[in-house]
């Protein structure tokens, strides 16, 4: 029998995902400029969303092995917050290097189109998009170790709150720092300044607060999370079980909810490797060419305003959701998200006043709060204990396999659409699409 599972304090909830918040600052510094950073470097548009693929791939491989290994990692120091400590580490430390990936520009010679510079970005960016979900999928665990099914709604949209908030300040901090008066501006080929400054920063912010939830988090003993969870044997003595058998048994709760992800993922992937593109041809009469001029540099600043009104968006939107959860149900309040969503890319293509773009972000948010809370909510109520961290990185598939395919399909979409704006457009179609399937997940709760 399963122990009574007792209510957590709003503190101990926040406890739980205070750390996301500095974990979301890179990942937001990373969405918001890495096609600027490869564009300065002298990437073609056509190849901007090749430099996408790898990162998500490494995801795949890395998330399912840390889930698995953290379900059997019991020691003094926890058993997710080892594998967040670390990942938080390696996070900072590319994120000190990755700006500064200019200074490899005095290689002329080219391998596979890329130059020294590029490929020093793109190694980076591998390493930095894996630690930061390393970091990142602790946190997730986490709930799902230790909150009752009651509360996970509010412990998931804690966590929201907090990713929303860490995502706006850094989506806001080039344009910040460019405010404040460092260079927004660079030679051709070096990063400029503020993106430089934002990424310090970022990594510092970080650290502190992976450490605060480190210090301030007791994860459960073997003992204590086989009894709140009712697992009869206790977990480390369990036969280890192949990832294959795990899908296999997985519940079709899994399989539906990542099909919608399929195409929330690749929307968004989208956004963040065209939107610097988009903006500038739009709004600030860039002309497609060089990534030095100042109207593309300016545009990437404004890039992180938007996607800080986007996250602005989502905040308020998350307040929407539990309104809508309770006059239509999870799904209906899913599926909603999506579309107004969809309606925010889809305005892109007819926008040419940058300050009018807050509206279409505004929107925009609206599918990213949905995305970041009730997945996670409907997936882990339709586990039990066993093997959760295991089938959350497995879960984690569904967000990293369907970048790989956006990304290996976006030079050729591109030419198809025609414009950058264009694949935003594009962006909303599948939100759309992905809405419809929404209306295939069977809830099942404990």
């Amino acid at each position: 029998m399963k122990q009574l599972k007792k209510n957590k304090s709003f503190f101990q909830l926040f406890n739980l995902s205070a750390g996301f918040f500095g974990v979301q600052i890179a990942y937001a510094l990373q969405s918001a400029n890495i096609s600027r950073i490869f564009a300065t470097l002298g990437a073609d548009p056509h190849q901007l969303s090749f430099f996408w693929v790898l990162p998500p791939l490494m995801g795949m491989i890395v998330q399912p092995l840390i889930g698995k290994y953290s379900d059997k990692t019991w020691n003094r120091l926890g058993r997710r917050k080892p594998y967040l400590l670390v990942g938080a580490i390696i996070a900072v430390a590319v994120m000190l290097l990755l700006p500064n990936a200019g200074n490899f520009t005095f290689a002329q010679s080219l391998f596979l189109g890329l130059n020294a510079a590029m490929w020093f970005g793109l190694f980076s960016l591998i390493f930095l998009d894996t630690s930061i979900n390393m970091a990142m999928q602790p946190f997730k665990m986490m709930v799902g170790d230790m909150v009752n099914e009651e509360q996970k709604g509010t412990a998931y949209a804690i966590q929201s709150a907090l990713c929303n908030a860490g995502s706006l300040v850094g989506y806001l901090f080039p344009y910040f720092f460019s405010w404040i008066g460092i260079k927004n501006v660079a030679p051709e080929g070096v990063i400029p300044d503020s993106v430089k400054w934002s990424f310090y920063i970022g990594a510092l912010i970080l650290i502190i607060c992976v450490l605060y939830t480190f210090f301030a988090v007791k994860e459960m003993n073997p003992e204590e999370y086989k009894a709140f969870h009712g697992i009869q044997d206790a977990p480390e003595k369990k036969d280890d079980v192949s990832f294959i058998k795990l899908l296999k048994d997985a519940p079709s709760t899994f399989w539906t909810i990542g099909l919608v992800q399929f195409f929330c993922w690749s929307a968004f992937l989208y956004m963040w490797t065209y939107s610097n593109g988009a903006i500038g041809i739009q709004c600030f009469g860039w002309e497609g060419l060089n990534a030095a001029d100042a109207a593309y540099q300016n545009a990437g600043d404004w890039v992180g305003v938007c996607f800080a009104v986007q996250a602005v968006g989502s905040l308020l939107w998350a307040m929407v959701l539990p309104v809508l959860e309770r006059a239509t149900s999870n799904r209906g309040a899913y599926a909603i998200s999506l579309i107004v969503g969809a309606v925010g890319f889809i305005s892109i293509m007819f926008v040419t006043n940058q300050y009018v773009l807050w509206a279409s972000y505004l929107l925009i948010g609206a599918a990213w709060a949905a995305m970041l809370a009730l997945p996670f909510t409907i997936l882990t109520n339709s586990l039990d204990g066993n093997n959760m961290g295991y089938y959350l990185g497995l879960f984690n598939c569904t967000i990293c396999l369907p970048q790989i395919i956006a990304a290996l399909l976006g030079g050729f979409i591109l030419r198809l659409v025609g414009s950058q704006a264009g694949m935003l457009a594009f962006a909303g179609v599948l939100l759309l699409v992905g809405s419809a399937c929404v209306f295939l997940i069977k809830e099942k709760k404990q």
